[in-house]
């Protein structure tokens, strides 16, 4: 049986959209030149762009709809796999176009939450690799530029991680009433923004 739409959905997911939009300027700032490097500069940076901080969160979420063993393998994969993009961005590798991935992965991601799709093991953890390759090659490429690669990469992945477990957080609200409708929604905001993303970065 499911769950009757939340009350006070909407407006929720009104002031999400506002917020995140509202911080989203820097999301496509990935330069390559001029990054501070270390451990402090690393773990904020996920959380500077509204990009990658949806991505990150999504991939906790999704797998929290999805169950074991996905809720542990999406946040376990992501990490891993960018850290191999990450490593075709310092080596300049050639890319399609790593902001519109990006963008992609942000639109998707918020998708598949929305309309609750229940991808086999296979599938989901296929999608959450190919988007983490485009977000550790945009990382990839500021890195060299760093004082302290080493410190900024530690940081980073310690912000990725716990964004995948703030996103896991959000899904546990599926188990209670009227729960699944709001986290579904919030699936449509984090879509939507994707959407805002993908525009940007084709204009």
């Amino acid at each position: 049986m499911t769950n009757p739409p939340a009350r006070g959905g909407a407006p929720l997911a009104a002031l999400l959209i506002v917020t995140v939009l509202a911080v989203a300027s820097p999301a496509f700032a990935h330069t390559g030149t001029g990054l501070p490097g270390g451990f402090k500069s690393g773990f904020l940076h996920p959380l500077s762009g509204a990009d990658h901080m949806l991505a990150m969160i999504s991939v906790g979420l999704w797998g929290a709809f999805l169950g074991r063993p996905l809720i542990i393998a999406l946040p376990v994969i992501f990490p891993t796999v960018m850290a191999f993009g990450a490593a075709l961005g310092m080596a300049n590798i050639p890319m399609p176009p790593v902001e519109i991935g990006i963008a992609l992965s942000v639109l998707l991601l918020g998708s598949v939450i929305v309309f609750n799709v229940r991808a086999p093991v296979w599938a989901a953890s296929l999608i959450v690799a190919i988007f983490a390759i485009f977000h550790g090659y945009a990382h990839g490429k500021e890195l060299p530029s760093a004082a302290d690669p080493i410190g900024y990469a530690v940081g980073f992945m310690l912000a990725t991680g716990l964004l995948h477990m703030f996103g896991i957080g959000i899904g546990m609200l599926n188990e209670i009433p009227y729960g699944r409708a709001l986290t579904r929604s919030i699936g449509g905001v984090i879509a939507a923004c994707g959407v805002f993303f993908l525009c940007t970065a084709l204009a």
